[in-house]
């Protein structure tokens, strides 16, 4: 993965992180999600990452939706 892209948020679950990269996507901020967790059973977690300028500025816009995820 390119070195600008920084991890702001890790998920247990892998449709919250997707449900929280399309609504950054949807503000024009370009997030990707990188599951980690083994298919079969389900341990590990699941990584949303963004492009590194924008990482202030998602973060606010996932803390304005009420996101409590760790």
């Amino acid at each position: 993965m390119d070195s600008n892209w920084t991890k702001i948020k890790v998920y247990n679950k892998p449709f919250e992180a997707e449900i929280v990269k399309n609504m950054l996507l949807e503000n024009n901020i370009p997030a990707v999600v990188l599951n980690k967790q083994d298919s079969s059973y389900l341990f590990g977690v699941v990584e949303l990452y963004v492009d590194q300028e924008h990482s202030v500025e998602a973060l606010a816009l996932i803390d304005s939706f009420g996101d409590e995820e760790e």
